[in-house]
């Protein structure tokens, strides 16, 4: 299971001094094209869902795939939220399993950027969970991603961006200095003496959104002053754009002759990037590097006194819609017994994202109040063990 904590995957990526690729993924093409590149080239990656792209998917169904691929990989793997909107974003990304979240509240001024980042960052780290914050606005100028992001570019500023650090506690931050959402127009003017200062005060990977029509040079120059996450996924898109196309005039037939050599092409320009950018061949050293992300198994097996079976019933459903909202609760199971004869009558088993999840869902104030009132006076005999998992 080469889940691994995304932070400690990218601090080796920001020391050695090459970035890692999070590529955008809509679709379970992209889901295996992605891993196929990450695979073929020994590399570590992220594998990145967007908010801003959710119109395109069921996003509790392509988070199951997702994990999925992620357990099954030989190389370092993270799952991250893309563009995340809001806290309940973030929370929902987490219980369902992405071991790192970015919100985006760039929009907005720079003390309400700063309190939604920081609401973010105290609940994640709660859960273990890295945060990406965002300073400055990477506007959106053509293609199918250009449209979520309107407006004007803000540069990021090296002063605001270690006051936004110190204020929120982010563990990465998306920067903003000439790159574009989409595709660019015309030739590409990054500043890099900003980014290079930006680099100098902060001393923590920094993220680009908006890679699609960079040089191999102007990659390299970023990776050079700090960028350690890129984020890639217009490019991916039309190259799979393209074999559709080719395919329609070779009058491919249905879904499956439409779709036939998209996997391959969006892994040969994914093969492409996690080459030019560094990552290549890099799979070992991170796995050696990077604690592996592993959940734990809070289980409570008890027998119920005082309250009929209805009731009994009653307040385990009520338990189950309260606690699986709680942040870090991957899923929430409850069981009975088998044998009636049985030493425990009932079962919980809650399964938390990771061992830090073990504290904040302790102390959390809707587990406290359904504990205190539904479960503990009626289960006085229990037997509660966490399990972290191998």
């Amino acid at each position: 299971m080469p889940l691994v904590h995304m932070k400690d995957m990218l601090t080796h990526a920001h020391e050695n001094g090459y970035a890692i690729a999070a590529f955008d993924l809509v679709s379970l093409h992209f889901l295996e094209a992605i891993m196929q590149a990450a695979e073929e080239t020994e590399a570590p990656v992220i594998l990145s869902l967007a908010e801003s792209h959710f119109d395109y998917f069921d996003f509790e169904l392509a988070m199951a795939a997702t994990v999925a691929a992620a357990r099954r990989a030989s190389v370092p793997v993270a799952i991250h939220l893309d563009h995340g909107h809001s806290l309940d974003s973030a929370v929902r990304g987490i219980n369902l399993g992405c071991t790192g979240v970015m919100v985006d509240a760039s929009h907005h001024p720079f003390d309400e950027n700063v309190r939604i980042t920081r609401e973010v960052v105290d609940m994640a780290h709660a859960c273990g969970v890295p945060v990406e914050g965002e300073l400055g606005y990477v506007p959106g100028v053509e293609g199918e991603d250009a449209e979520r992001h309107p407006g004007e570019i803000a540069y990021t500023t090296p002063e605001e961006a270690e006051r936004f650090v110190a204020e929120t506690g982010v563990d990465f931050l998306a920067v903003s200095i000439g790159t574009v959402h989409g595709r660019m127009k015309g030739e590409p003017r990054l500043d890099f003496e900003r980014l290079a200062a930006i680099n100098e005060r902060l001393g923590i990977p920094l993220v680009i959104h908006g890679g699609t029509g960079l040089s191999d040079e102007q990659f390299r120059r970023l990776i050079a002053h700090g960028v350690s996450k890129i984020n890639y996924y217009t490019a991916l898109s039309d190259a799979a754009a393209r074999i559709i196309a080719a395919n329609v005039r070779d009058n491919a037939q249905g879904y499956t002759g439409l779709m036939k050599g998209v996997r391959r092409a969006i892994a040969e320009e994914c093969i492409r990037c996690i080459r030019l950018w560094g990552s290549a061949g890099r799979a070992g050293e991170v796995l050696k590097a990077a604690q592996p992300w592993r959940e734990v198994e809070h289980l409570i097996i008890y027998n119920v006194e005082g309250i009929d079976e209805e009731e009994t019933r009653r307040r385990i459903e009520e338990g189950r819609k309260v606690l699986s909202r709680i942040p870090g609760v991957r899923r929430v199971d409850t069981g009975t017994a088998v044998r009636p004869d049985a030493r425990y009558r009932h079962a919980w088993l809650i399964r938390f994202a990771h061992e830090e999840v073990i504290a904040s869902y302790r102390d959390h104030p809707d587990h406290v109040r359904y504990a205190d009132e539904k479960f503990r006076p009626v289960a006085a005999d229990r037997i509660s063990i966490d399990y972290l998992l191998d």
